[in-house]
């Protein structure tokens, strides 16, 4: 039996977010008799880090000094340790760690763009487009994404490949609501909830998304229960967000959940999931929100209208646009039995086209190309 492959994930932190997720899938679900993962964090551990160790070895990278951008030799001596196949990146960290890991004399260096700014910052295309020169397979998320490395990033010499991102189906299903959330958070139960998870960045749009929520309010039927905007997620932005919805006087109606362990029942609660993001790969938490379920109405960035396909489009939303928003969340709770159907089809569509498997065995596929090298 030939060695297994060794496998270095490189990524900023192994805490929350769709990015680290998707690495957790990829190392948890990577076929153990071919490949020997590694997993290595530049800035510190996180709540996957435990799970992480008991298929993988997981690595915290030893303090850099202030040289380390142009010469990471702390960096590089740690990979030389680790002897990897193959380093596989992970967006914030393509261009020291690719630079380490081929002065450490990787023989297949692999990196997956998860997802730019709009726009994209002219130091982070430079570095980039470095760093692709010395990176022999760069992955997009989406086929957009794939364009926007084409047109302003990747140079010449690596080719790019598409891996649309994947979920666990079977985690992610439908639920029947508990009314727990309902309870702890004092939301009637006859109340709309409008839900969304995600980092409190400003790429994400969530100060679109409080603008959009207080105009859905002053249209909302007088007759009727008034709806609430669940929040789940942390980031830089929550305090700015917090002081909006104050100012707005809509404290009552807006909940910010912070980082939850219990997505499955967060989505059960939810009568819909929404997304106000100004820049998407393919998002996790739309694929595993649709996987449950839900009727999405999210912006038309990036991904999302390729996750979507044409039996959603209509719950597309032009971005920075909190006018539109708010009439799309009042067209999808204001037509159940249409809101039901697209949350249907929003499942049909996980289950066919976006399966954790068909993600996972793409990845194999490339770290694979290792083996040809060492021949």
């Amino acid at each position: 039996m030939s060695r297994r492959i060794r496998v270095l994930q490189i990524i900023q932190n192994l805490n929350y977010g769709g990015m680290e997720r998707l690495l957790a899938d990829i190392v948890l679900r990577a076929d153990p008799d071919r490949f020997e993962p590694h997993v290595m964090a530049l800035q510190y551990l996180g709540r996957f880090a435990d799970g992480l160790s008991k298929v993988a070895t997981v690595h915290l990278a030893e303090p850099m000094g202030r040289g380390s951008l142009f010469w990471p030799r702390t960096l590089t001596r740690q990979i030389k340790r680790i002897a990897p196949d193959v380093v596989h990146t992970h967006t914030g960290v393509w261009y020291k760690a690719t630079l380490a890991a081929r002065r450490a004399g990787v023989p297949l260096l692999i990196h997956t763009e998860h997802g730019r700014g709009h726009p994209d910052p002219w130091l982070a295309r430079l570095q980039d487009g470095l760093a692709s020169r010395q990176t022999d397979v760069v992955v997009a998320v989406s086929e957009v994404l794939a364009r926007q490395l084409k047109q302003g990033v990747v140079r010449e010499r690596a080719p790019i490949h598409v891996v649309i991102n994947g979920v666990d189906t079977e985690l992610h299903q439908p639920r029947t609501d508990t009314g727990d959330i309902r309870t702890a958070l004092g939301i009637p139960f006859d109340a709309p909830v409008i839900g969304s998870i995600g980092r409190l960045e400003y790429i994400k749009g969530y100060d679109v998304m409080i603008e959009g929520f207080a105009r859905l309010l002053a249209l909302w039927p007088a007759e009727k229960a008034m709806p609430l905007l669940l929040i789940g997620g942390e980031g830089g932005e929550r305090v700015a967000l917090e002081a909006r919805v104050a100012a707005l006087g809509v404290e009552r109606f807006v909940h910010f959940l912070g980082w939850r362990d219990d997505v499955q029942e967060l989505h059960a609660a939810f009568s819909i999931f929404t997304m106000s993001s100004r820049s998407e790969g393919t998002s996790v938490s739309l694929l595993e929100a649709m996987s449950a379920g839900l009727c999405p109405v999210v912006t038309d960035v990036g991904g999302n209208a390729a996750v979507l396909g044409p039996d959603l489009f209509h719950r597309l939303v032009r971005p920075g646009d909190p006018d539109a928003l708010a009439a799309a969340w009042l067209d999808a709770l204001g037509g159940s039995a249409r809101r039901q159907s697209d949350a249907m089809q929003a499942r049909t569509r996980i289950v066919e086209d976006f399966s954790l498997p068909r993600m996972v065995h793409a990845y194999e596929s490339l770290y694979e190309q290792a083996s040809l090298r060492r021949r």
